[in-house]
Formats: C-alpha cells, structure tokens, sequence
C-alpha cells in the first residue's frame, strides 16, 4: 500500500517546546502491514494531528511484528515526514499460544492482543499513554483525554453500565463460582478496549499483564467467553476504571460482529468516532456501499488507489 504524504502540521504559539518530555502527549497503536488496517491507522493519526492544538507535541508508539518493521517505518515517515514516532517488535509467539477462536477471525490475530503488552514493550520513562485502535478518527484535541485524571486508577475509558454484562460471558462462567467471584466486590460495567488511557507504570507494578494472560488460559480450558481480546481486560478492569466522557468512544459504527450494518451515532457530542465491528469504513467505500457515517471518515484516508497511479 502507498499513501499520499501528510501537510505538516505545526505547534501554536501557546504551545510548549515540542522536544519537551514533560508536555509530550504518548499515543500507542499498531501497524499491521499485512491487512487493510494500516490504512485506518494512517487515517486516525492524520486525524489526531489534525486537531491538536499541539501536534508537534505528539508522540506514537507504534506495535509491529519484527518483519514488517523496515517497510513500515519507511511508509510512516515517507507519509508523514515530521511525526515523532517510534516502532516497537511485538512479537506473535508472545500471545498465540492463549488465543482461543472468537466469533469473528479479525479479533483472533495477535496485534489485536498487543495492547496488553504496552507495558513491557515500550520504554520505562513512558510512564502514561493513551492506546487507540486503527478503526477511528479523532475530531477533537486529543490533548483533552490525555489530562483526564485517573484518580488512582490504572485505566480510564467511557463505561457503559446500561450494558446487559452478562452477555459478554458463557453459562459455564456465570455458573462456576470460582470464575463468576471475579466481580463479587465491583459493580462491572462494559468499556471498550480500542480507547483508553493508561497509567502504565502502575500498571508494570501491578504485574496486570499476568493477570490478563492467567484468564486467557482459563478461557483455553473452560471456554469462559466468545469475544476476542475483550473479555480479559473486562475481568481484570471492570469495575475499577476511571469513566471518561462518551464523548471520546462514539464506538460501533462499524455495526455488529456479524453483519456489520450502517449504525448512526450515540446522542451527545463527539470527540471520536469508533468503527469498531464487522464493518469497516474502507471496506464500505471502495464497495461504494459506505454508510452516511463512512464519509466522515474519508476526508482523512491518504490511501492512493491504483487509478491514481497513473
């Protein structure tokens, strides 16, 4: 895949110096060269500099298999030539023994795992980071979700606790004491895992990734949910996040897991439009079967097709 190379975009003049650590907002994503993906992670960071009153003072942390990390470091700096970024080997072998086949097979690859090894992959002094799926576009200053204040926990994203959470469980869990005690002292609520901030050195001492791994192996052996990556964090996390405004997870816009249908948006403002589903936006328009929402998406896809070529 070729893209067509990003307008540079600079800092105001209220912005702090753009090599200062301190004033650094950490964003972390993967690149998947391998599927169409990597056009809606290019989509969602052109989004984020887009609208950032700071865009120099973004940094990303890219996960990528070992590979594919030459062609996909060229590709990201030939497209955008002043971002400050980083490309971190996530090796698959860390994770594909402790996966177990999900109701659709995009969920079962190992980058949609890396997220639980953000901790161990990126630097010591990268203390705090905002993780972001490739199937969004940030429409507001990403700056504003950086500062949300964790008040002592690990994790902030926008919860849902209308959500019927027992849906996200098989019978056998709910039905096993020794699983279903997991939430006996919280009051779970659903959260989608393709936002969230991150404390990552509490996270690092804490040991959290342990924990995600020990109910994926007990997910090997008893069969304790159907859904992905998804289920895991919900046991180790619900119930202990820091809410966030809806505002910055409009998710499911890429429809259900199956059928992937046009949804429309949730009521209330948005700061971030979340394709997460079967359908995806890029899929929908090269169809020329895009829903109304799809549009929004493709003022920032900087794929070149091949009629442009020529």
């Amino acid at each position: 895949p070729q893209f067509n190379e990003a307008p540079a975009f600079r800092n105001g003049d209220s912005c702090a110096p753009p090599r200062d650590d301190f004033t650094a907002v950490h964003i972390a994503m993967t690149l998947d060269y391998s599927t169409p993906y990597l056009r809606g992670t290019i989509a969602a960071v052109l989004s984020v500099l887009q609208h950032s009153t700071c865009p120099e003072n973004s940094v990303f942390h890219f996960l990528a298999v070992p590979r594919h990390r030459i062609l996909l470091r060229s590709t990201i700096a030939s497209t955008f030539p002043y971002l400050r970024f980083h490309i971190y080997d996530f090796n698959p072998a860390a994770v594909a023994h402790l996966i177990s086949s999900s109701v659709r097979s995009a969920l079962d690859q190992p980058l949609n795992y890396a997220r639980i090894y953000l901790a161990d992959l990126l630097p010591s002094a990268v203390t705090r980071v905002i993780y972001l799926d490739s199937d969004l576009i940030v429409v507001d200053d990403v700056a504003k979700l950086w500062k949300i204040n964790l008040n002592s926990h690990v994790l902030g994203a926008p919860e849902y606790c209308h959500a019927n959470f027992t849906h996200y469980f098989t019978a056998s869990f709910w039905s096993n004491p020794s699983f279903s005690s997991a939430f006996a002292d919280r009051k779970p609520c659903y959260f989608n895992t393709g936002v969230m901030v991150i404390d990552l050195s509490e996270w690092r001492i804490r040991k959290l990734t342990r924990k995600i791994e020990h109910w994926m192996r007990i997910q090997k052996r008893h069969r304790i949910y159907e859904l992905g990556s998804l289920p895991p964090f919900l046991l180790v996390f619900a119930g202990d996040v820091e809410a966030v405004e809806h505002r910055w997870n409009q998710h499911g816009l890429g429809g259900d897991n199956v059928e992937g249908l046009c949804r429309d948006l949730h009521p209330g403002p948005v700061s971030l439009l979340h394709w997460s589903g079967k359908g995806k936006p890029w899929l929908r328009v090269d169809a020329q079967r895009a829903c109304t929402l799809d549009k929004l998406w493709t003022p920032y896809d900087l794929y070149r097709h091949e009629s442009s070529f020529s």
